[in-house]
């Protein structure tokens, strides 16, 4: 044999080893605990055999508490570039195979070398995450390494998406990388985020919680807002990220992807006409209303079960990309809160981030009463929505399908919030409060003084209506651009988003605003 052939044949046998992680039986371990390794999850992941893997023989320095025993190809994280639907992402996979997925020094700078070149090359960025957290044994210059990532998170926010999926633990600082991305996964029964772990919550606070309790999929997707999406399993979850990627664009400076399509933007649905309840009480559901208006089948939706007052999501009108902002009347009457107002608030931010135009489709009765509400600070979460709505300056379609009362009105797109577009429909009713409410207030006093008080409010009500409360009030203002059938909804909308495909818009020049956080 050649030296030549020597070289190749060890070359060979070390990416070998270097794909066994921390070992078979290391492997063996992470699949009883029905969890994929680094590498499954990448191969699941990418396009069949576009990965190209980066800093495969890179080892950590580390060689205090016996280390330098536990040297493994790579250490901890695979790393890389590859396609998904043909379309190049990088992308950094934790193996917790190796030292527990503890993040070492070396593992930051791979980790961070494949977030400056998405960076660089303008295209998204991809962390899947299953680790221990810091590697104790290197103390400060591994929580150096996870000021060094979360650094890139930063400076990447808004320039190229960014996407986490949190396949096992996540735990104590690391927890902020995937906070500052764009979304996040988890996967139900396996993984869970949370800064203090059980035991040290245990201690602290004499709470007895589990980590699934303390912080599993169904809390941060229910509760918390952490995670945007949850998946069964792991190739559920690598699905969902393709799909998530096909409504967005590569960077802050392309467009999104159109697709064909074959749904007919005069497609007109006689539903939309009586869906609303003759009852302003009652009722109804906003995703008839989504799907009966977007491209077919073309509706994806983000943060699904929290805050479900308010439904965010992407779809497609004429193969074009766009951002989905609706009230829910099912669910607290529609009502905003804290929740659904940062919830709205991150995603129009995000839509703005990357040229994906918003429509908003408005059923707002007003802000949550309540102390619990005010305590904990619904004047700022509203002005978040209301910022977002405001600072963005991509195509904004806004249409108010019945309710939309005094502040929740603004805060949802209103044309004074520069939205391009602002139609309603004929039982739109858009006034500082219901015609009950104001009418109870003007005429408590008159009311008191009639034979016949109920009668009176109601003639009382119905003057308001007619004067105040019905959208061609505010279409005389041009606070409406205009009153459109039910049923043609998709049809203004589409033309709409084709007449504000050449829009450029500025805001005054600074270093950025200081939204309410």
């Amino acid at each position: 044999m050649s030296v030549q052939e020597k070289n190749i044949q060890a070359l060979v046998e070390l990416r070998a080893k270097a794909h066994l992680g921390g070992g078979e039986k290391a492997i063996a371990k992470q699949h009883e605990k029905g969890k994929l390794t680094a590498r499954e999850r990448i191969d699941l992941l990418l396009d069949k055999g576009s990965f190209e893997e980066l800093d495969v023989f890179k080892l950590h320095r580390c060689h205090n508490f016996g280390m330098e025993k536990k040297q493994y190809l790579g250490d901890g994280v695979v790393t890389g570039c590859g396609t998904i639907n043909g379309r190049m992402v990088y992308v950094f996979a934790q193996d917790f195979t190796v030292n527990g997925g503890s993040l070492s020094q070396t593992m930051s700078e791979k980790i961070c070398k494949v977030m400056d070149l998405s960076m660089k090359m303008g295209v998204p960025c991809i962390g899947l995450n299953d680790s221990g957290g810091a590697r104790i044994q290197e103390g400060i210059t591994s929580l150096s390494g996870f000021g060094e990532i979360f650094q890139r998170n930063i400076e990447a926010s808004g320039v190229v998406p960014q996407i986490s999926a949190i396949c096992g633990p996540c735990a104590g600082g690391a927890v902020y990388s995937p906070a500052i991305t764009d979304f996040v996964f988890m996967l139900k029964g396996v993984s869970n985020m949370f800064l203090t772990g059980p035991k040290v919550v245990k201690t602290v606070t004499g709470e007895d919680v589990t980590a699934e309790e303390l912080g599993g999929a169904s809390v941060h997707s229910t509760k918390s807002g952490v995670a945007h999406f949850t998946a069964d399993t792991e190739e559920e979850l690598a699905n969902s990220i393709r799909k998530l990627l096909t409504y967005l664009p590569q960077n802050n400076m392309e467009e999104t992807p159109r697709v064909e399509c074959k749904d007919p933007i005069n497609r007109k649905d006689d539903k939309l006409n009586t869906i609303l309840p003759d009852d302003p009480n009652k009722a109804y559901d906003m995703y008839e209303v989504i799907q009966s208006v977007v491209d077919k089948d073309s509706f994806f939706e983000v943060h699904e079960k929290f805050a479900r007052n308010i439904i965010v999501g992407f779809a497609r009108f004429n193969g074009q990309t766009v951002g989905i902002v609706a009230n829910q009347p099912k669910v607290f009457a529609g009502v905003l809160d804290c929740n659904a107002s940062r919830k709205g608030a991150r995603f129009v931010r995000f839509c703005d981030c990357f040229n994906i135009p918003i429509v908003s489709l408005v059923d707002v009765p007003g802000f949550l009463p309540g102390t619990g509400q005010e305590y904990n600070a619904v004047i700022d979460h509203g002005a978040k929505l209301l910022f977002a709505y405001g600072e963005a300056t991509v195509p904004k379609v806004t249409v108010t399908l019945r309710k939309s009362y005094g502040g929740s009105h603004i805060v949802m797109g209103c044309k004074q919030l520069k939205a391009d577009m602002n139609y309603a429909w004929p039982s739109a009713e858009m006034a500082v409060m219901g015609a009950g409410g104001a009418v109870a207030i003007l005429y408590a006093k008159a009311a008191k003084e009639q034979e016949n008080p109920k009668a009176f409010l109601a003639e009382k009500e119905q003057e308001y209506n007619d004067l105040f409360t019905n959208p061609y009030q505010a279409a005389s203002y041009g606070f409406v651009d205009d009153v459109i059938e039910p049923r043609n909804t998709r049809f203004r909308i589409c033309r709409a988003l084709a007449e504000l495909a050449t829009k450029r818009e500025s805001r005054p020049a600074k270093k950025h605003g200081n939204i309410p956080l």
